[in-house]
């Protein structure tokens, strides 16, 4: 059984052809700057290709894709009837969906409802769920919520301290994203573990990041709220900050709302802070050469995550594995080093040669003696997807 995996972006298209049942990708790649010039990334075959194709819409984008999937030298399959099912990433599901859904108009129409909780995410998913009907109508559709995992959180922990009325009435309140990965990670470590009743951190880090409090499988908080820019410190997210920052700023700066919420999700985080770049690796290099708001950045970075884990600790009543994932997750040795160093009285104990070695494969990087497992996952969030779809539309 073959699943073509999609994450439709508003510019941008990601995309792969799995097995589920192997978990080997045939294909996978990147549609970008759809509506400006169009670029298509592609790798199969053990081969990478960059072409430069016109994509005024998504409909070309995707059509482009099962050209190159179907047609070539480095065609995986003979026709998109070879594509038994499209398995779509969708960042909102609000409170409607808890588990990945096959799509009918219900679906869509609930995903439109949500549209002004993620205006910029939602839209595109809608596209390219209608695009891949039309394109490929007897194929079924599912639908893969980065919201889902949360919606087991007790409403202690997803409710804010504001008007009960603004929650019934206008949806306000905590729904938490990177799901399938904080599923997929947790799931690992629990295995890892090799126990069933487990207390697990996943520390999702890359340019967006967010962290999860994971009880025998299911999410009972995590850091990101209403949108994506509450929590961490991220690329271009502030994170967390003292809410008449907003009202304060925006009056010295003369900015509207929109203006805000822009000067919040694109100017902070990293960038804001640094004066330097998005790029942690980057801010990394200019601290090794002397740069201090450089090195204040990576402490910042470290500090708010070690915050939350010492909060989700206590919310589990102890834990069982610190796991850390995604771009800096797995890559970024001085950051998993700083993050456990000083959480050797909640029994973390970093090995830091274990902590050096780079690989993609799931590892302990704790001494011996450390009460609590520290772990490197690389996610797979479309093996999820890939997984779920499969489950939802296998005979």
């Amino acid at each position: 059984m073959l699943v073509f995996i999609l994450n439709a972006g508003s510019s941008s298209l990601k995309y792969q052809l799995m097995n589920p049942e192997t978990t080997e990708v045939l294909a996978s790649g990147l549609c970008e700057r759809i509506g400006i010039d169009g670029r298509l990334v592609h790798e199969a075959n053990e081969t990478k290709t960059k072409k430069d194709l016109d994509m005024p819409t998504h409909k070309e984008a995707i059509e482009i894709v099962l050209d190159v999937l179907t047609q070539g030298e480095n065609k995986v399959i003979n026709s998109i009837e070879d594509i038994d099912s499209i398995g779509h990433r969708v960042v909102h599901g609000g409170e409607y969906f808890s588990t990945s859904v096959l799509i009918d108009e219900d679906v869509v129409s609930k995903l439109k409802e949500l549209i002004p909780l993620a205006p910029l995410h939602n839209p595109a998913h809608i596209i390219g769920i209608e695009i891949c009907k039309e394109l490929m109508p007897t194929k079924p559709n599912v639908a893969v919520f980065d919201t889902a995992f949360h919606q087991t959180m007790p409403a202690s922990s997803f409710m804010y301290a504001v008007p009960y009325e603004d929650y019934k009435e206008h949806k306000v309140r905590k729904y938490g994203f990177h799901g399938t990965s904080h599923f997929y990670v947790s799931d690992q470590a629990k295995q890892m573990l090799n126990k069933e009743d487990s207390k697990v951190i996943v520390c999702h880090l890359g340019n967006g990041s967010s962290i999860c409090a994971v009880r025998d499988g299911k999410s009972i908080d995590t850091s990101m709220g209403l949108t994506p820019l509450e929590g961490l410190m991220m690329g271009t997210r502030s994170g967390d900050l003292d809410p008449a920052v907003i009202s304060y700023l925006m009056e010295r700066k003369d900015m509207s709302a929109n203006e805000m919420t822009n000067y919040l999700n694109k100017k902070s985080g990293l960038l804001g802070v640094s004066g330097i770049s998005s790029d942690l690796r980057e801010i990394i290099e200019a601290a090794a050469n002397g740069d201090e708001r450089a090195n204040t950045t990576i402490d910042m970075k470290c500090n708010r995550i070690k915050k939350y884990i010492c909060s989700y600790a206590g919310m589990l009543e102890g834990v069982d594995a610190i796991c850390f994932t995604a771009g800096i997750g797995e890559n970024a040795d001085l950051i998993r080093e700083r993050v456990c160093s000083g959480l050797e009285f909640m029994g973390v104990e970093i090995d830091n040669e274990k902590n050096q070695v780079r690989n993609d494969q799931n590892r302990e990087i704790n001494k011996e003696t450390s009460k609590t497992k520290i772990f490197v996952i690389p996610t797979n969030e479309e093996l999820v997807i890939a997984k779920d779809t499969y489950n939802l539309t296998k005979a």
